[in-house]
């Protein structure tokens, strides 16, 4: 079921996103201990209310406090989880025992913790290949999910985003290949993993993800009509960030995220089959994952319902967030919670 794109006026669960909104309260982090990892989470809302656990994109970006203006917290009790080596779990960048499966295992871990029987997803870009991997798998601990700009993990998007989306960015593109060392175009993403690995030099690591991060920028930046200047980066805190994350994305893309478009697509299959409602909001305009790919979706799960909408990539994209908003509120109303 496809929607049309939406120009309507903001919905009532959009109340709390105003232009220039005051930021988040940050909730307190909790930790899980994993195979010698820690797996950092956070709980905000309402105690008693809808659980919704809310998986990040990257890989490797860590969850962000902005994301909680997407609900209600009077109705919906929204976890945050760090990925593995993400955000504040530890350690940072780690890539030993990091994969999807044993993501997968922590979000089973997560909301045992909790002592939440079941609850609903969302996820955004990579984050969203993750909730339809997760609702797969265990689609009788998911009481629906909403998906925004989807991933599906296939070479061809890692392609475009390292290879054909150069022409988006030109300039910065050049300036991520000559960080990773120059040579062929198609080798560019197992270069950017090789200077990023643990013990590659500092300088090294420190170029390819201030480039790498430019460049990501600047390819997201061709869908909006009006761009602002880049900002410089001047902590070496952020720096040490980007380098853990770009180290945990390369990771992953380099190996499929280890599930590939037709395992994506096979578990989204399954959890529609299984009754696990759907939701996906894609921009047309997305440089990164492309419309396509919901189309992909539609056909390997009929049940799912669809909005395109005029945007880019990002939940920041007041259009996107509007759609993500009206989903989870009515997806997840308390009083359709069992």
């Amino acid at each position: 079921m496809t929607r049309r794109p939406n120009r309507s006026t903001p919905s009532p669960a959009m109340r709390a996103l105003p232009d220039t909104p005051a930021p988040p309260a940050v909730p307190a982090v909790r930790r899980l201990r994993r195979d010698a990892q820690s797996i950092a989470f956070a709980v905000a809302g309402a105690a008693h209310g809808h659980p919704v656990v809310v998986l990040h994109g990257g890989p490797g970006s860590g969850s962000q406090a902005g994301i909680l203006r997407l609900f209600d917290l009077t109705r919906v009790r929204v976890v945050l989880v760090d990925q593995r080596g993400a955000g504040a779990s530890a350690p940072r960048g780690g890539t030993r025992h990091n994969s999807t499966a044993r993501l997968i295992a922590d979000l089973e871990a997560v909301r045992e913790q909790l002592g939440i029987a079941r609850w609903g997803v969302v996820g955004g870009s990579w984050g969203a290949a993750l909730a339809l991997a997760y609702a797969g798998t265990h689609p009788a601990r998911v009481t629906g999910v909403v998906l925004r700009g989807l991933f599906l993990t296939s070479p061809r998007e890692v392609r475009r985003l390292f290879t054909t989306s150069r022409t988006r960015a030109p300039r910065e593109w050049r300036r991520l290949h000559a960080a990773a060392g120059g040579g062929h175009a198609e080798r560019l993403l197992s270069r950017c993993a090789r200077r990023l690995r643990r013990g590659a030099s500092v300088a090294h690591q420190r170029a390819v993800a201030l480039a790498w991060h430019a460049y990501e920028n600047a390819v997201l930046a061709s869908a909006r009509t009006r761009r602002s200047p880049a900002r410089a980066i001047r902590s070496e805190k952020t720096v040490r960030r980007l380098i853990d994350k770009y180290r945990i994305q390369a990771h992953y893309l380099q190996r499929g995220c280890w599930l590939g478009e037709r395992s994506v697509l096979a578990l989204a299959r399954r959890a529609a089959r299984a009754g696990v409602p759907l939701f996906a909001a894609h921009g047309m305009h997305d440089p990164v994952c492309p419309a396509a790919n919901v189309v992909r979706l539609a056909r390997a799960a009929p049940e799912v319902v669809i909005e395109r909408v005029h945007a880019g990539h990002l939940a920041s994209d007041p259009a996107l967030a509007h759609s993500v908003a009206r989903a989870v509120a009515t997806m997840f109303a308390a009083s359709a919670f069992m």
